[in-house]
């Protein structure tokens, strides 16, 4: 109880900080649960809510060692009309792994009344820590979420799929690209309580060293390694925040997988499987951050 208190103390910021140092780790672990890549060894007569909260819960029990954070998707909760299990998997987390660092993955994105209660729904309904956000309608979409001075948000801004390029590759009047101007606003205009982030993909590592120019100080939340074929080195030597200093621990990112390791396996050993891939992951992601470090 006293780590929970402590950690509802402390600011956002000084919660990433504090879950890169205590896990030392950058390993972000997306939960993602899709019933029919369930493990069969979970395919037996209880019902479909109760192995998807198992899966869940067993993931994170699996994983939280080599873990600094856990992203669980909203719509893959909602589809299976399981918004009660996306809640106990929070509040499981919040309860036994207070030092992780929570991030309600809903990509909300509204005005007045309606972001109040998108906003209510992540902290206060499911207990989050961070949220993500589309920017499209502006600051005042955003500000219900800043409101809250102790609870993170990380906007969209260069994100991992290919369609991104319609609109975050524009150019502007003023010669930056939409995605640049994102997160200059972010670091200059909505970081104000140093709870901004931005939501950047691993499969474009070139922006990531854009975007960490125009907002040196915030959290970058990193998909697409793993399954999706991100460069990890690239995006690690992009991204870090402390790459010109040996003696820092390496900080600024949340590097996401979630089908790599909540799928590794099917059998009766996905619990062993997907601790292993994390495993690998948080280390294969320290190399890079201490090669970053190295050719600073």
């Amino acid at each position: 109880m006293g780590s929970h208190v402590r950690m509802c103390a402390m600011t956002f910021i000084e919660r990433c900080q504090t879950a890169w140092h205590q896990q030392a780790s950058l390993l972000c672990v997306g939960l993602d649960p899709e019933l029919g890549k369930l493990p069969t060894a979970l395919s037996d007569n209880s019902a479909p809510l109760d192995r998807v909260r198992t899966f869940c819960i067993g993931v994170v029990e699996a994983t939280a060692a080599h873990a600094c954070a856990f992203k669980p998707q909203i719509a893959h909760f909602a589809a299976l009309g399981a918004e009660s299990v996306l809640a106990e998997v929070c509040d499981y987390i919040k309860q036994h792994h207070p030092q992780h660092v929570l991030i309600l993955d809903s990509k909300r994105g509204d005005i007045g009344s309606t972001a109040q209660h998108y906003a209510s729904e992540a902290f206060d309904r499911y207990g989050a820590d961070a949220v993500t956000l589309n920017p499209y309608m502006g600051t005042d979409s955003l500000q219900p979420f800043l409101d809250r001075a102790d609870k993170g948000i990380f906007v969209l801004c260069r994100t991992s799929n290919p369609g991104g390029d319609e609109f975050q590759m524009q150019t502007l009047a003023s010669g930056e690209k939409l995605f640049e101007r994102v997160a200059a606003t972010a670091q200059q205009k909505w970081n104000t309580k140093r709870q901004a982030g931005l939501v950047v993909g691993a499969t474009y590592p070139a922006e990531i060293a854009k975007v960490r120019a125009l907002a040196p100080d915030l959290p970058l939340l990193v998909p697409g390694i793993g399954a999706q074929g991100g460069d990890l080195v690239a995006t690690v030597a992009a991204g870090l925040t402390c790459a010109q200093n040996p003696a820092q621990h390496p900080a600024g990112l949340f590097i996401n997988s979630s089908r790599a390791i909540l799928y590794a396996s099917a059998g009766a050993d996905w619990q062993q499987a997907a601790q292993a891939e994390a495993q690998r992951t948080q280390l294969a992601i320290a190399q890079a951050a201490q090669a970053a470090k190295a050719a600073g």
